[in-house]
């Protein structure tokens, strides 16, 4: 037996609870492991409230981690036992040992410790393919970048500027307007005192931005349309906000014939070459130094609760881990 948290109905932070499970061996495919950390995410949330539903109760929410092979099931030959291993999904993270699919695991490359790992698979990826194939990022960019000081617009920001990019970052308080200048945000929004369109606006002479990423949602629509140049592209990959509403596709022309997506990770690493292909790319520019990722919170895994409150409340910065 192992502890995790378990989720027998789906509501606020105080339905993660803290109990014995039996995770039981790996079967052909997959691995076993002991896990040294886990990352928290906005998607945590989305699971345990029941915006993502999941098949049965209980489940066990989180969506990346990392640690220790400790078994290989049938048919594994990349990895082996005492292999230190990272991954962004399958549900199962906020556990102290778990089994997963061997094809959704990459190995963690020296330089690079578990932490860090664990902080960066789901956000650090999420940032590759929004600046590498949502949407081709190059010196010639200019971009907007909603909620530029959290997990994923910090390491974006720093990418971003690495790829020689234009950054307008939107923020919440002035105090994460310098967290996402220190990691190369070229400028700053804040928009709880600021109109962001107007200011974007401003910022490019009236051209507006060749890419607007937002994980925002509701409180952002259509103002993000309206900060992109004619041809431009609104990736929407979040709703921290709530939901969208419903989208009449007719506003796209409205508003310059613009592009929209809704890009998910799991679209763009659903073969296992293009996960390595993506955290690999990752690794790089994190064993480089182009982008540092900042664990600005840990919390005992049983803890995850009060980890999920102040996420929600917007107390984090960053990145934050559990630690089982």
């Amino acid at each position: 037996m192992t502890n995790a948290i378990c989720i027998h109905e789906y509501g606020g932070p105080e339905v993660l609870k803290w109990e014995a499970v039996d995770v039981g061996a790996p079967g052909a495919g997959q691995v076993r492991l002991k896990q040294t950390a886990v990352g928290l995410n906005y998607i945590d949330v989305y699971l345990r409230t029941g915006t993502y539903p999941q098949p049965e109760f209980p489940f066990t929410p989180g969506m990346e981690g990392a640690g220790e092979v400790t078994e290989v099931g049938e048919g594994v030959t990349d990895l082996a036992v005492g292999d230190r291993v990272a991954y962004a999904g399958p549900v199962g993270g906020y556990s102290e040992e778990r089994v997963i699919p061997a094809d959704r695991v990459v190995k963690i490359p020296d330089g690079v410790d578990d932490r860090t790992a664990a902080a960066m698979m789901l956000q650090g990826m999420t940032a590759r393919y929004l600046l590498r194939r949502t949407y081709e990022v190059g010196p010639a960019t200019t971009l907007l970048f909603h909620a530029a000081a959290g997990g994923v617009g910090l390491i974006a920001c720093q990418w971003a500027a690495h790829l020689g990019a234009t950054i307008i970052g939107t923020v919440g308080s002035e105090e994460k307007a310098e967290l996402a200048r220190a990691h190369g945000c070229t400028h700053t929004i804040n928009y709880g005192d600021e109109d962001f369109v107007a200011r974007v606006k401003e910022i490019t002479d009236g051209a507006g931005v060749d890419v607007v990423y937002d994980s925002i949602g509701q409180a952002t629509f259509p103002g993000s349309l309206d900060c992109l140049k004619p041809l431009g592209l609104w990736a929407t990959f979040g709703q921290a906000s709530g939901p969208l509403p419903e989208i009449n596709m007719g506003i796209l022309a409205q508003k310059g014939s613009l592009f929209a997506t809704r890009p998910t990770l799991f679209n763009y690493v659903a073969k296992r070459e293009d996960l390595l292909e993506t955290a690999n790319d990752l690794f790089d520019v994190v064993r480089n130094g182009h982008v540092k990722i900042n664990v600005n919170q840990t919390y005992p895994l049983a803890d995850a609760a009060d980890a999920h409150r102040d996420l929600e409340g917007r107390k984090t910065t960053g990145s934050t881990v559990l630690l089982p």
